[in-house]
């Protein structure tokens, strides 16, 4: 018990929570955004995974890191172009859609990786964003170690989750994406256009998925590896309906994710030994599992979520 109040009471788990949340961050706001504009993207994980590459290469070969940052989001910006030409123009299954991103993605991003890169038995690195020590906060007792030393995509992170509430649910814009997503006819009807608000919502989420992954790569880690990603996109979309369309409870469950994660990597390694790894690993998605299952249930799924949308037809 002892063992468990020291591990929570370490200001350098707090620190590992945001950092391990910000990638989770990025990818649940690009989900959300989609979704509530009534399109699924379950391409997010290729997105996620070209971003980790594209903006590691772009910084490799010279750029700097806000520009790999930027060279990644508008990566994934053309890969939810294309996944809204195909759902959204020709209203095809935005399930397979998603997946054929994802796949498409995925395997394009080793092919650009080994063909500019040469095999090596050490991956190539680059020197990825340092933290940043707020003056003021950083030096406060537990608080300023924990959550104010950190690298400057994270604070951008949590600034755009609240941006995007403050967009969704107080601004004319997001008022269209709310009703593009609950029923388009009635939005049509208002003036608005919601081609235009799919296509915008689905370009503008897939670049905040490029960006998550951008983050592994320029930030969290200093090298590129195609499994990097490691199922996070799948996460993500667990954590827009743990989060119920809302990005402020999006930002709470990437958090929560995070912890759970976390503590689990610290108690290996308290109990080292004494039970099976494997078990620890299963942790947080066991944990991630119930509070999803918690939640569901009480989520109101955008109407028109998944459903093909067609001028003059209801």
């Amino acid at each position: 018990m002892t063992q468990l109040f020291d591990i929570i009471a370490s200001a350098g788990l707090w620190a590992a929570i945001l950092r391990i949340a910000t990638p989770l961050i990025f990818g649940t706001l690009g989900a959300l955004l989609c979704e509530r504009a009534g399109v699924l993207n379950l391409g997010i994980e290729g997105i996620m995974t070209f971003g980790a590459m594209i903006g590691w290469l772009s910084v490799y070969h010279g750029a700097d890191l806000w520009t790999g940052l930027l060279i990644a989001a508008v990566a994934g910006g053309v890969f939810g172009l294309l996944h809204a030409s195909l759902t959204v123009t020709l209203g095809l299954s935005q399930h397979v859609s998603g997946l054929g991103v994802t796949l498409f993605a995925s395997s394009f991003s080793y092919y650009v990786f080994r063909l500019i890169v040469p095999l090596a038995n050490t991956p190539p690195t680059i020197v990825p964003f340092q933290p940043i020590a707020i003056p003021g906060l950083s030096t406060l007792p537990f608080i300023g170690p924990a959550f104010f030393t950190q690298t400057a995509p994270t604070y951008l992170a949590i600034l755009i989750a609240l941006l995007m509430a403050y967009i969704i649910f107080r601004t004319p814009v997001g008022l269209a994406i709310r009703m593009t997503g609950e029923n388009p006819h009635a939005a049509e009807a208002q003036g608005v256009d919601p081609m235009k608000v799919r296509y915008g919502a689905v370009v503008a989420g897939s670049a905040l998925m490029g960006m998550g992954g951008a983050f592994l790569t320029l930030s969290a880690f200093n090298s590129f590896f195609p499994t990097m990603v490691q199922g996070r996109g799948w996460i993500c979309i667990a954590l827009v309906v743990f989060a119920s369309w809302r990005p402020g409870r999006a930002l709470f469950g990437a958090l929560l994710f995070a912890f759970f994660d976390a503590f689990q990597l610290r108690l290996q390694t308290a109990l080292s030994g004494l039970v099976p790894y494997q078990l620890f690993l299963m942790t947080p998605y066991i944990l991630s599992i119930a509070a999803l299952a918690i939640m569901a249930r009480r989520a109101r799924v955008p109407q028109a979520l998944m459903q093909p949308y067609r001028r003059g037809e209801r």
